[in-house]
């Protein structure tokens, strides 16, 4: 293969990559154009449909909730049960203005009429009248007859009473007829809200004379239609659908196709949840075919173009493509002055020249696995020396591949190795570095790779984890002692050193190996009295128990001394407990336990002078406390000596302060969160300015409002935020960085857990309403 052929193959193959393409989508193109055309439009009329639908039920959902908060309003309330006349001139012109809101552009509302049938007065847009002299009185009083206390009524504009001139050029309205009151069973009157049934014919004028749509109620009269004249009649009377076709309607969408004397129309509808309108579409059958036919030439054009773009794009396509590996062959050949174009083609080249790439990184790979062990030999170290947070440990262990390894063994020890000295032998200070590399090599050559860690060094000693399965103690041991046997006669025939060796106690979890080292340095510290040469087990000192790692309860005594200021008794006593649980129940010295039971005496007694208590408030005339308490030898007695001495007067004391004190650091925290929530407010900055600990406010807080600090100030900025959305056009950029926010996307989504909608749909929603 030469270049030659390579590149005409690229060309043949991108040729016939593009052809049969293309002509197999033309002809699925022309023969599908028909079915996917009527698809498209049935799906577009689909979508204008619930666009229609959603348009216009928003101006009724809108109405119905604005006359709704109206009916509910207090003013509405105290109409309905007044009797109504000239001196109500204030509450007419309330309830005129309230009326004028509804009377939007947006609502469509051109007239609204409230009808008090309880004591015989009515308002429209002309003035206040007495039922008794208005001409459609019986008529509007026929509508407390409804059974619903919210209806929407298609009616004739001339039966209304309003000489409205907009609502007048329309034959028909829509009307929202709401009986008053809307909570109680006794109506006492009637709000009506007519909407010109022309208004809402203009919202769905179509953009196609082959498109036509209404509205009509779940009769199939029609409610809306561009021609007036077909308002208030049947569907069928349009001929747009046979009597049999109803059934069709009986679901909340569908599309079908009718046939009938005026044409075949195709029609899609959808049902409202609202009032049960069905919102339908007639579109003439001869607009699919046409437009099928336009796409069908089309598709032929297209297909010839683009077939010729593709071959002209192939062929300079594959020469750009070609280019790359002329400049590989370019570049090998310049390494390779040998090669032979003639007798090897451009792949074989690049396969021998990649072979050498890979034994080139076979070596960086050696030379990676080096500076690896370097690695895990530094983890280990700090996992020695208890640099490691334990919880990371088993992380860190399965990162570094000694995971498996570690979880085959049900024993384990640390072994620590140390030269007992130089003197009387060949080596120097100078040597102790290439010794201790020596003895490390000794150690990883006797202990079996399955059995041990990477051995490692540091601060002059050898350290290795040794592990095994099974749990048989005597075995175990034997094993052991046999390594370290095998590891001193090696070392003293090959290198004539004397070394000692200490042994930790054996233990299951790779996250007490820093315990395990720092008994195995003690054990070593046994040379000053044994000498050297020695190999000690920790198992012979101390009992042969671990080391003692004495953790004071501070936690603990931090709560008892928050729950002894907020006047917690109940929870003051349960910490005490926990707290001598926590102290007597660990295996110590007696020192240790008196110690513990001094500092926390101590950490009372200071606790009571900061606080203003005088001395005398909690202990009584005679010996000193300390001594009183190191007298007693009973958890029991101690507890009680703790409640009946020292908590119970200090609980008396923060009791009567507390109930006037708590009120007035929630009142000012309070007031700073409302003064200073666009700030960086913490509750850190509130304790600094009040004077207070950090967790006793935070106790207080919580105690008075029932909210964490946090949660209250996080609740004040999202009403903030819900006020300048509705009040103001304030960018949600700058509301989040008002708010603290470095990044508005943060902002978002709390808003949006919040209030289940984003910052700009609450503004869409609630803030048109406010204005």
């Amino acid at each position: 293969m030469n270049k030659q052929s390579l590149l005409t193959k690229l060309i043949l193959f991108g040729c016939v990559l593009c052809i049969v393409p293309v002509l197999l989508l033309g002809m699925l193109s022309y023969m599908e154009s028909s079915s996917s055309i009527q698809h498209q439009v049935n799906q577009s009329n689909t979508l204008i449909m619930k666009q229609m639908k959603g348009n216009i039920e928003q101006v009724l959902k809108t109405l119905d909730y604005t006359l709704n908060h109206m009916a509910d309003s207090t003013l509405m309330q105290d109409a309905l049960f007044r009797q109504m006349d000239y001196n109500d001139f204030q509450l007419y012109n309330s309830l005129r203005r309230e009326f004028g809101h509804i009377q939007s552009f947006d609502m469509k509302v051109t007239d609204v009429l409230l009808l008090n049938a309880a004591d015989k007065w009515l308002i429209n847009n002309n003035g206040l009248y007495e039922l008794n002299k208005f001409k459609e009185t019986e008529h509007l009083l026929s509508f407390m007859n409804l059974p619903n206390n919210s209806s929407w009524i298609l009616h004739e504009n001339s039966n209304l009473g309003s000489p409205d001139t907009q609502s007048n050029k329309c034959s028909h309205t829509v009307i929202l007829v709401k009986k008053l009151p809307l909570l109680l069973s006794d109506k006492r009157g009637i709000l009506f809200a007519p909407i010109p049934v022309c208004s809402l014919a203009s919202m769905m004028e179509s953009d196609s004379t082959a498109r036509h749509f209404m509205i009509m109620d779940q009769n199939h009269t029609i409610m809306v239609h561009p021609d007036e004249t077909l308002i208030g009649k049947s569907i069928m009377e349009t001929g747009y659908i046979n009597e049999n076709e109803l059934t069709h309607f009986a679901n909340n969408s569908e599309q079908f196709e009718t046939n009938t004397t005026t044409g075949s129309y195709s029609v899609t509808y959808v049902k409202s949840d609202l009032n049960n309108w069905i919102y339908v579409s007639f579109t003439e059958m001869s607009q699919f075919t046409k437009e099928s036919r336009a796409i069908g030439w089309f598709t032929l054009y297209a297909c010839l173009l683009i077939l010729a773009v593709c071959v002209i794009f192939v062929w300079y396509g594959s020469r750009n493509m070609y280019n790359p590996m002329r400049r590989i062959l370019q570049a090998i050949s310049e390494g390779l002055p040998e090669w032979d174009a003639v007798k090897r083609n451009e792949f074989q080249v690049i396969q021998e020249h990649i072979q050498q790439l890979f034994a080139s990184n076979s070596n960086l790979k050696v030379e990676i696995n080096r500076h690896s062990q370097q690695v895990r030999s530094f983890f280990l170290i700090n996992m020695y020396q208890d640099n490691v947070v334990k919880t990371e440990i088993e992380d860190r262990l399965r990162a570094y591949g000694y995971a498996e390894l570690i979880d085959g063994w049900d024993q384990m020890i640390v072994l620590t190795l140390q030269i007992d000295s130089l003197e009387e032998t060949r080596f120097t200070a100078n040597d102790l570095d290439l010794l201790m590399f020596a003895i490390n090599n000794i150690v990883e050559e006797i202990v079996p790779a399955e059995n041990r860690l990477t051995p490692v060094i540091f601060d002059q000693t050898q350290v290795t984890l040794i592990g095994f399965k099974g749990s048989q103690t005597g075995s175990f041991k034997d094993r052991v002692y046999q390594f370290t046997e095998s590891i001193q006669q090696n070392i003293r025939t090959y290198l004539g050193l004397s070394i000692s060796i200490g042994l930790s106690l054996p233990f299951d979890s790779a996250s007490k190996s820093a315990r395990a080292y720092r008994e195995g340095l003690e054990a070593l510290m046994q040379r000053l009295k044994l000498g050297q040469g020695i190999v000690v087990p920790y198992e012979n000192l101390n009992s042969g128990k671990h080391t003692l790692i004495y953790t004071y309860p501070k936690q603990l005594e931090n709560e008892l001394i928050e729950s002894i200021k907020l006047a917690d008794e109940d929870k003051s006593y349960a910490l005490l407990k926990q707290w001598l649980v926590q102290v007597l129940g660990k295996d110590q010295t007696p020192q240790l336990y008196q110690i513990s039971l001094i500092r926390l005496l101590n950490d009372l007694m200071i606790v009571s002078q900061e606080s203003g208590i005088a001395l005398v408030q909690i202990h009584h005339e005679g010996r000193s406390m300390h001594e009183e308490l190191l007298q007693l030898y009973i958890s029991g007695e101690i507890e009680s000596w703790f409640r009946t001495r020292i908590l119970q007067p200090m609980l008396q004391v923060f009791r009567d302060r507390g109930d006037s004190q708590y009120h007035n650091l929630s009142e000012q925290i309070i007031s700073m969160i409302h003064s200073e929530y666009d700030t960086e407010l913490t509750l850190d900055e509130c304790a600094l300015r009040l004077h207070y600990n950090a967790f006793y406010l935070s106790s207080v807080f919580k105690k008075e409002t029932d909210m964490t600090f946090s949660d209250y100030l996080l609740m004040y900025r999202f009403q903030m935020a819900r006020k300048w959305l509705i009040e103001t056009d304030m960018p949600i950029k700058d509301i989040a960085q008002k708010l603290q926010y470095n990044n508005p996307q943060n902002f978002i989504r709390s808003f949006r857990k919040q209030e289940e909608m984003t910052p700009g749909q609450y503004r869409s929603k609630y803030g048109n309403i406010e204005s």
